[in-house]
């Protein structure tokens, strides 16, 4: 069963676009959320403790980025990486950091954690991982890594309250299954499509709603031809997707409505809401209807 968490977001310099605290209830770590712009001028004492950032990018075709790095002076190295871009060491321009730091962490702990959160963070793949070495053999008691598990669980909350879900996968089929049996409030609807698509053959698909949208589940059967009914996005999705030669998804994925996901899945125009269907046969849109 999942508890409700006590979150205390407070607003510095009393905007919700300049320095932002966020604290959780019986924890002592801590996160800061600052902007690019006010990093050099920012003197508090918890931004020059040691700490582990996320600088998260936006690049030019829409898509996310981050970069995850670690620093016994958090400060000091987000000015580095100021400098960097500036003399043209780094390419990736961020927006925002996204700054953790609790009491007692050292050099060891850090480095943990660091390396921690980039293996969360590609596997997720919500973000391109901007990271390219890690200390992945950071030696660590036994207590210390209980100690850095529970850090690493708290951050997973924070960071998911400020709106990015770069720790967070994509719910597939069993997880959505597990967090229903865990929380008997929460209704998870398992839908499906099929159809038959001349020259291509049936395709058939699972996937479900979720608070961010639709998800396609790992193991679907997509067409690999579609036609000019169907958006440039749905199209470009499709091109990169991982689908292997006979056209079943590697992964799950995410869409913003359930026709896009149904459009994804068949390669032509199509209606989510009557695509979708449960396993008597009701449709999403009559779903939608009866609530």
């Amino acid at each position: 069963m999942a508890y409700g968490k006590s979150i205390e977001l407070f607003l510095v310099n009393g905007t919700a676009d300049s320095l932002i605290t966020v604290e959780l209830s019986n924890w002592n770590g801590k996160a800061l959320k600052i902007p690019r712009i006010e990093v050099s001028s920012c003197d508090r004492d918890d931004f020059m403790q040691p700490g582990v950032y996320f600088l998260f990018c936006k690049e030019d075709d829409g898509s996310d980025s981050v970069y995850i790095g670690e620093a016994e002076n958090v400060k000091e190295r987000l000015l580095q990486h100021l400098r960097d871009y500036q003399s043209e060491k780094e390419k990736y321009y961020w927006n925002t950091a996204v700054v953790f730091v609790g009491r007692d962490l050292n050099k060891a702990h850090i480095r943990y954690l660091e390396n921690r959160f980039v293996e969360i963070a590609r596997n997720s793949k919500r973000y391109l991982v901007l990271t390219k070495n890690t200390y992945s053999h950071t030696v660590l008691k036994e207590s210390q890594i209980a100690v850095m598990d529970e850090f690493i669980d708290n951050v997973k909350v924070l960071i998911n309250a400020l709106g990015y879900k770069v720790l967070e996968p994509i719910p597939g089929k069993s997880e959505q299954e597990k967090s229903a049996a865990e929380n008997p409030d929460k209704e998870t609807i398992m839908l499906h499509l099929e159809r038959s698509i001349k020259n291509v053959g049936k395709v058939e698909a699972d996937g479900s709603q979720t608070s961010e949208g639709f998800v396609v589940f790992q193991g679907s059967q997509i067409s690999l031809k579609d036609d000019n009914t169907i958006p440039a996005v749905i199209k470009e999705r499709r091109k990169s997707a991982p689908i292997d030669e006979n056209g079943v998804l590697q992964e799950n994925m995410l869409f913003t409505s359930p026709s896009y996901a149904a459009m994804f899945v068949i390669g032509k125009s199509a209606n989510g809401l009557t695509s979708w269907k449960t396993s008597e046969g009701k449709t999403l849109k009559s779903l939608e209807n009866e609530e």
